[in-house]
């Protein structure tokens, strides 16, 4: 079929059981084909070819609600919807975006990028839908991943306590990005084991009347049977006790017993989970063998061979760099614990955990409990390095605050991903960390300006015994620079003048100190010595330098990847401000009050206008002003 004069779903039901296998498997090759070329989230969505097909037929979307948990998994719905064509530019400048998007279409009806809130959102929908009178289905998918999320279970508890009509797919194939860890992933191992328990009470009823009565006890007993024979089939009974109608586990590649099982589904009252049993990158063999998260989500590849089309940097990715520092320090440091919230591979922890297994914890998608546990190993003069990606950690940011700040207890957060990310667009651009770490009494926030300066920085924190301590660190390799043999740390608060000049100042930190230099040369030529400085540690600032630089009375630029409200730019505001620097010129580069969509990374730097020709621009027109009176904070 060709996948492209798809417009609606509505025309699956319309096609017999063997139209419906075939057009799963030509998803599968439209998928593997063009994934080879853009990258994207692969393993996922071969994994939910045929439940998709199975949920559009049996529903219709989008008067009942598909709500995709984290929604890695939406390719499938999109090209259902009418997005095939779109492929070609899949999480590209300007095109496709890789989750779902309300602006795309109406079949997208929930946004996200983060685990764990499909059925919180569910509930809301579900409730409106009640309030309204309205008979639509709603119907959230969730991973088994996922489920480790608290607020997942916080939904699940409220959903079966309010008896609200919904029905929740459990998308199970045992991997989130990572294997799957915990009592939870445990349980649903002994569900997908112990055999189906059956869907309807009536059959199990039915079973019981073909067993010959010995003196009519058993039936007389035979509610008291059926509950048995429940908690022998389904170990624990977890969903039921929450409420739930519990179908399943279903062979989730099957369309006639999905088909089956989600007509029952629609017609039984209340809560309903339906269990699925699925395999993470069906069709595809690479995929379908990795067990380490490799094709959870991927560049470009090769379909031939599976081989990835890599980097032609050889500088180190700045995830291995860290982790592999701290890793180097643990060999004669036996307080330093590394924790994860599902991201070892993703942070490059797995060298650190074959080394030292008793000192590695991955918790699952539990970002909360992670920040928390650290905090706990903290108090007990453990040196806890907390992995996590930037948009990861706005999620426990409560605990960062009340957990380890308040308690000024020495944790090392390794803040992955800082900055723009490019091709996951809104939902994982870590770029609100900068604002919401600085105002937090007791933390210290750094990045380094290369991989060199960064595993001195990881030295850093690990000496430091003041409390809290911050390293931001983007995606993607570092520069290529020489590496130091012998690791020191550095002074806390302290900044280094990079390029000196005497017309001007630019203060940056981290990935922006290329465009600073650039910008500075560009100045050079056109008669502006503009001075550059590592502005390494954003808290607390080198305040003997920022003394310094106000009272040559020159302009000030200071230039972020980071959201430009509250944060860096803003402190030096406020420094200038409280130390009575009114005549100080003062303008500041950073992202802007918007949410910045997927994309190249540089491209998206052009389009809100962060570059070096702007910088240059910046300087120039602050050159003429410097003398003038009055605070400027353009």
């Amino acid at each position: 079929m060709d996948l492209h004069t798809i417009t609606s779903p509505s025309f699956l039901k319309q096609l017999n059981n063997a139209q419906l296998v075939e057009l799963s498997e030509d998803i599968r090759r439209f998928l593997i084909e063009n994934l080879s070329k853009t990258g994207g989230h692969i393993g996922p969505n071969l994994g939910v070819v045929e439940l998709t097909v199975a949920l559009h037929r049996v529903f219709d979307s989008p008067s009942d609600k598909l709500i995709w948990d984290v929604g890695h998994q939406s390719y499938v719905h999109k090209i259902l919807t009418g997005r095939a064509s779109q492929f070609d530019t899949l999480r590209q400048f300007k095109g496709l975006c890789g989750f779902p998007k309300r602006n795309e279409s109406d079949h997208d009806v929930w946004e996200t990028g983060h685990s764990s809130t499909s059925l919180s959102a569910a509930m809301g929908m579900a409730a409106a839908r009640d309030i309204k009178g309205a008979k639509n289905h709603v119907i959230p998918i969730i991973g088994d991943g996922a489920l480790t999320g608290g607020m997942a279970l916080e939904a699940l508890n409220h959903i079966g306590h309010a008896n609200t009509d919904m029905v929740v797919i459990l998308n199970d194939n045992e991997m989130s990005i990572a294997p799957n860890v915990g009592a939870l992933h445990s349980m649903l191992g002994r569900m997908r084991t112990a055999g189906k328990y059956n869907k309807a009470k009536d059959d199990l009823e039915y079973l019981l009347k073909k067993v010959p009565a010995v003196g009519g006890k058993l039936a007389t007993t035979a509610e008291r049977v059926k509950d048995s024979l429940k908690y022998l089939l389904v170990s624990g009974m977890f969903f039921e006790e929450l409420g739930f109608t519990y179908l399943g586990p279903i062979d989730g590649h099957d369309l006639e017993e999905l088909e089956d099982n989600l007509q029952y589904a629609k017609k039984v009252g209340g809560p309903v989970l339906l269990h699925v049993i699925t395999k993470k990158g069906k069709g595809f063999l690479p995929a379908e063998q990795d067990k380490i998260g490799t094709w959870h989500g991927t560049g470009p590849y090769k379909i031939d061979t599976g081989d990835l089309v890599k980097s032609s940097s050889k500088a180190p990715s700045w995830s291995g760099l860290i982790a592999e520092t701290v890793r180097k320090l643990a060999r004669t440091d036996e307080r330093i614990v590394a924790i994860t919230p599902a991201m070892p591979v993703g942070s490059k922890l797995e060298g650190f955990a074959s080394e030292f297994p008793k000192r590695f914890y991955d918790v699952g998608i539990a970002e909360q409990h992670a920040t928390t546990m650290s905090a706990g190993l903290a108090t007990q003069d453990m040196k806890p390095f907390l992995a996590i990606y930037s948009t990861f950690l706005q999620r426990a940011y409560d605990q960062v605050v009340h957990d380890i700040c308040r308690q000024n207890l020495n944790v090392f957060i390794g803040i992955d991903r800082s900055g723009l990310v490019g091709a996951d667009g809104e939902t994982h651009q870590g770029v609100f960390d900068v604002a919401f770490l600085r105002n937090l009494p007791n933390m210290v926030v750094m990045m380094p300006k290369d991989e060199n300066e960064g595993q001195h920085m990881v030295k850093t924190a690990i000496d430091y015994n003041g409390g809290p301590i911050a390293l931001r660190y983007p995606r993607g390799n570092g520069l290529g620079v020489e590496m130091d043999d012998e690791l020191q740390a550095l002074p806390i608060g302290s900044w280094e003048v990079l390029k000196k000049g005497t017309d001007a100042v630019i203060l940056t930190f981290g990935t922006t100190i290329p465009m600073a230099l650039d910008a500075a040369e560009k100045l050079a030529e056109k008669g502006i010595n503009a001075e550059v400085v590592n502005a390494r540690f954003i808290k607390p600032m080198d305040e003997e330098m920022l003394h310094a630089i106000f009272k040559r009375s020159i302009p000030v630029m200071t230039i972020e990847e980071a959201v430009l409200q509250g944060g860096f730019g803003s402190a030096v505001l406020e420094f200038a401000h409280d130390n009575n620097y009114h005549d100080a010129t003062i303008d500041r580069m950073g992202i802007p009050d918007q949410f910045i969509e997927h994309g190249d990374v540089a491209e998206l730097m052009d389009e809100i206008h962060m570059n070096s020709d702007q910088v240059v621009r910046t300087v120039q027109n602050l050159i003429p002003e410097k003398s003038q009176a009055g605070f400027k904070a353009l």
